[in-house]
């Protein structure tokens, strides 16, 4: 496993072209194409697809079951030990895990999956009021889709952040980010064929921050220097 993420080019492919739609979604803000469409269905269209795409993210947040099996932790096979502490959801009771996880009394949360969840819920409650009820940006469109690829792009290089409370914070934007650029997108072409096109590259977004999470979690065990670790052993184990 590639110590750099210099030298895991899967990962740098998806990164690249993670970059390049944030990119691309910029030059849509700025120099938008004529695709006004007299589609009276667009927003109820998008807004349910993307809505979608929140509650599937919340729920398998609600259950680390399936964050385990993506990030291939598997609690199914047995307990896992680091020392003497007992594996909790998909992170080691490791002190080089301890960046990533709330300790709230006997119960352990992934960081990086409570801020999804909470960005996740403001992002479907955003997307209720703009796509259903009816809410108007205007004039603040560009300035939305900046800021949302901002937090897109902070968010997709978030795994260098030791503080909790930053790694929340751009996980949260992350999600958030997301739906501020399809919003604004939305505003500024009108277009349905555009807005699907962007909640594509969300998803991309989502399975490349997924991937550099992975990545993130192999090399800090990778790099650890515990000479007696059951955890390290039952994922060679697994590899």
């Amino acid at each position: 496993m590639s110590k750099s993420i210099l030298q895991n080019r899967p990962l740098m492919f998806l990164l690249y072209m993670s970059l390049f739609g944030v990119l691309l979604s910029m030059l849509l803000a700025f120099f938008p194409p004529s695709l006004h469409e007299d589609f009276g269905w667009r927003k109820p269209i998008v807004g349910s697809v993307f809505g979608l795409i929140c509650v599937l993210g919340v729920v398998a947040a609600f259950f680390p079951k399936q964050c385990t099996n993506v990030l291939s932790f598997r609690k199914e096979r047995g307990p896992a030990f680091h020392g003497d502490s007992e594996l909790g959801g998909h992170h080691p009771h490791c002190g080089n895990f301890s960046p990533h996880v709330f300790q709230i009394e006997n119960r352990r949360l992934c960081v990086a999956c409570t801020g999804l969840t909470v960005g996740g819920l403001l992002a479907l409650f955003g997307t209720v009021i703009y796509f259903f009820v009816g809410w108007r940006v205007e004039q603040n469109n560009v300035l939305m889709v900046l800021a949302g690829l901002l937090a897109v792009a902070l968010g997709l290089f978030q795994f260098r952040v030791r503080q909790r409370g930053v790694r929340f914070s751009l996980n949260a934007g992350f999600v958030l980010g997301a739906f501020w650029g399809l919003v604004g997108i939305d505003g500024l072409l009108q277009s349905v064929i555009a807005d699907l096109f962007l909640v594509a590259l969300i998803v991309f977004w989502l399975f490349t921050r997924i991937s550099i999470s992975h990545w993130d979690h192999e090399r800090i065990c990778h790099t650890c220097d515990v000479a007696v670790c059951e955890f390290r052993k039952m994922r060679e184990g697994l590899s």
